[in-house]
């Protein structure tokens, strides 16, 4: 690491989080919902962000692809660089064994990235995002693959858009031991049944590792309501995703992706 600022981004379906990174830390953190469909909003973040500090670089972690060239383009009007695109061909500090790897979220290599450089490999990161992934990193430090399950979102967002009478809820709310109203039944199933996956995919992916002291830790909006209280075994580390693009950012040095202009 070289101590050098970078601005990560972390363009995700839903919202995108902006942030300085320096030495795995993250700071300035802004999070603007709908990401660069809200240019107003963006560039009110960046412009907070680069009061803050100017980033020697930048770069993008984006699972929609469409929009990179708009938020490269800018990138490059606001800090006159082009940024890093995180994928599987740029530097990163963990090698992978995947068959596509081209196919793999750069978020979940992100995430890979930054879970060994604060907590060492083997470690497994679950990311309660729009989906819920899982990714798994050998002894090795070598990303060898995970599981996709659906997001808490689409799990509310489904049973109200697919049924008559149930609610679309807000499943960060309080939840009761017994459902005592529609939303109250319908928080608890979110809540407790989405723990009861994530407790089985993790005891499954622990049973195909085979290995002592394999750190948990899980990021994302939704892992701190998720993992209250539920017993399992799991840092929650909000900012995990900018901690990976930052040090990606770092090994790439000077690599900028060359984007019309």
């Amino acid at each position: 690491m070289t101590g050098m600022t970078s601005l990560a981004i972390d363009v995700g379906n839903t919202s995108t989080t902006l942030a300085l990174v320096s030495d795995g830390v993250a700071s300035a953190v802004h999070a603007v919902r709908g990401g660069i469909e809200d240019l107003t909003a963006v560039e009110r973040a960046l412009g907070a962000i680069l009061k803050t500090a100017h980033p020697e670089r930048a770069a993008l972690s984006s699972v929609v692809p469409a929009v990179n060239l708009r938020w490269c383009k800018l990138i490059r009007r606001m800090l006159g660089s082009d940024p890093l695109i995180v994928n599987h061909t740029v530097a990163l500090s963990v090698s992978v064994d995947y068959p596509r790897p081209e196919t793999i979220g750069a978020d979940r290599l992100a995430n890979a990235c930054g879970a060994v450089f604060k907590y060492g490999a083997p470690v497994i990161v679950a990311d309660f995002g729009t989906a819920l992934t899982f990714d798994v990193i050998n002894t090795d430090r070598t990303y060898i693959g995970g599981v996709i399950a659906p997001g808490l979102p689409l799990m509310t967002d489904y049973l109200a858009d697919r049924t008559a009478l149930l609610p679309l809820i807000n499943p960060k709310g309080r939840c009761e031991s017994v459902g005592r109203s529609t939303e109250g039944a319908m928080r608890i199933g979110a809540r407790i049944g989405y723990r009861g996956m994530v407790r089985e995919i993790t005891a499954h992916l622990l049973d195909g590792m085979r290995s002592e002291n394999v750190k948990l830790c899980a990021t994302g909006g939704f892992a701190g309501w998720v993992m209250k209280g539920s017993g399992l075994d799991y840092v929650v580390d909000p900012e995990l995703t900018l901690t990976g693009i930052g040090v990606i950012s770092d090994l790439n040095q000077g690599r900028g992706k060359d984007m019309p202009r």
